[in-house]
């Protein structure tokens, strides 16, 4: 049963940082791409990073680059979101997902992200 649980989300002031977690099992990992998306309130959901299969490469929305580190442990099943200088308008609710060797689509519960003063 393929299981992806977030962790790390939270209340944080502007110009603060989070590190999200993203915990799988289930699957190949190494062997999967992973990303990080978000959806705000009344918002489609939006792409922010992804980590290629054993993570030789890397891809960031443009809104994020420069702030936003995505990175992997392959040994531990687990994706990061390392997020620095947080605005108000990184507000939402982050989901992970995995999208394995055989192009199957998997999304977590998500974790709830607030940048207010």
């Amino acid at each position: 049963q393929v299981q992806l649980v977030e962790s790390g989300g939270g209340l944080v002031q502007p110009g603060g940082s989070l590190r999200l977690s993203c915990a799988a099992s289930g699957f190949t990992f190494r062997r999967s791409a992973m990303s990080w998306y978000r959806q705000a309130p009344g918002q489609v959901r939006e792409f922010v990073a992804s980590s290629f299969r054993a993570g030789a490469s890397t891809n960031y929305a443009a809104d994020v680059k420069g702030r936003f580190a995505i990175s992997r442990d392959n040994a531990k099943n687990t994706v990061y979101l390392q997020m620095n200088s947080l605005q108000p308008e990184d507000t939402a609710m982050y989901y992970c997902n995995a999208q394995t060797e055989n192009d199957v689509d998997y999304w977590g519960q998500g974790t709830q992200v607030t940048v207010s003063s």
